[in-house]
């Protein structure tokens, strides 16, 4: 039976590399020359350091540039609030990853709702989809793609 797996995934490399690209990007721009700033990154979270909030906002708009050209939906980020923190403000930005239970049972309701011919199970953080027909699951695809549900989706291990 064809089956394909629903996930939300970034990249880690591609995280980095846009990453890496944002802090070269501002080390060459002209309103950062001497502005004490740093861009770094951990297992899921990506810190903006900068001396003004109105530069940490910048920085934040030249980070999800740079995620668009890399092909990252800046749709799994979470923004936090600037904070300052002596003469510095940093804010934190969340990458999410995977689908959460929440999502999942509403995802799986509005497969169910929609009449397709096939079975979804939850999966940990990712939701698998088969059916009899290859033509359904493409239904499925189409019909989640047109729906809004507040994060990425990427539709990998498609097996027949």
């Amino acid at each position: 039976m064809p089956s394909f797996d629903i996930v939300s995934e970034v990249e880690k490399f591609e995280l980095t590399n846009a990453v890496d690209q944002t802090t070269r990007e501002l080390t060459n721009r002209f309103d950062f020359r001497g502005v004490d700033f740093s861009v770094t990154q951990d297992e899921e979270n990506v810190k903006l350091t900068a001396t003004s909030e109105f530069q940490a906002k910048q920085m934040l708009e030249v980070f999800q540039q740079k995620l668009v050209n890399r092909g990252i939906d800046v749709g799994c980020l979470e923004t936090g609030d600037p904070t300052a923190s002596g003469k510095l403000v940093y804010m934190v930005v969340k990458v999410k990853q995977g689908i959460d239970t929440d999502t999942a049972r509403k995802m799986v309701k509005m497969i169910k709702n929609g009449k397709f011919k096939v079975q979804t199970a939850i999966q940990g953080e990712k939701l698998r989809v088969t059916g009899k027909k290859r033509d359904d699951l493409q239904e499925v695809i189409a019909f989640l793609k047109s729906e809004k549900l507040g994060l990425p989706l990427q539709f990998n291990n498609f097996r027949e």
